[in-house]
């Protein structure tokens, strides 16, 4: 097939191989948009990184809704009221993200996407590692 936006001429099957993946991890865990997908786009399928950054959000919105019907539906476990003004927030924030992805070279993008996801693994990491403060609370504040 030819991808005109991405300026690709490539077979269907790699795409439907890593969008069938990130739609598992979607429901399963709740991640797929930036920490699978946009890595899997720029590395496995060679595209440009800002058009990943579109692609992915454009499938992130589909793939999201999707899988929270079912997660309602099915597990009753969307809690309404956390989700509110998560969303609200997201659409602030996207809205910086967005002119501070244009001000940013592609190289630079790559890069932070990298430091996010070292983070999130070193914090992971620790997690397994460190015992919690209140073995069976929710708040490690107490």
């Amino acid at each position: 097939m030819r991808f005109r936006v991405s300026k690709l001429y490539i077979s269907a099957i790699p795409p439907v191989v890593i969008g069938a993946m990130v739609g598992w991890l979607t429901a399963i865990m709740g991640v797929g948009g930036g920490f699978v997908l946009v890595p899997a786009l720029i590395y496995l399928l060679k595209m440009p990184t800002r058009i990943v950054i579109g692609t992915s959000q454009f499938q992130v919105v589909f793939v999201t809704a999707y899988a929270t019907i079912l997660q309602s539906t099915q597990n009753y476990s969307v809690d309404l009221l956390l989700a509110a003004p998560l969303m609200f927030a997201g659409v602030i924030g996207s809205q910086f993200g967005v002119r501070a992805g244009q001000k940013l070279k592609a190289e630079h993008l790559r890069a932070l996407l990298a430091l996010l996801v070292l983070i999130m693994g070193a914090r992971m990491a620790i997690g397994l590692v460190v015992d919690p403060s209140e073995l069976y609370g929710l708040d490690s504040r107490r």
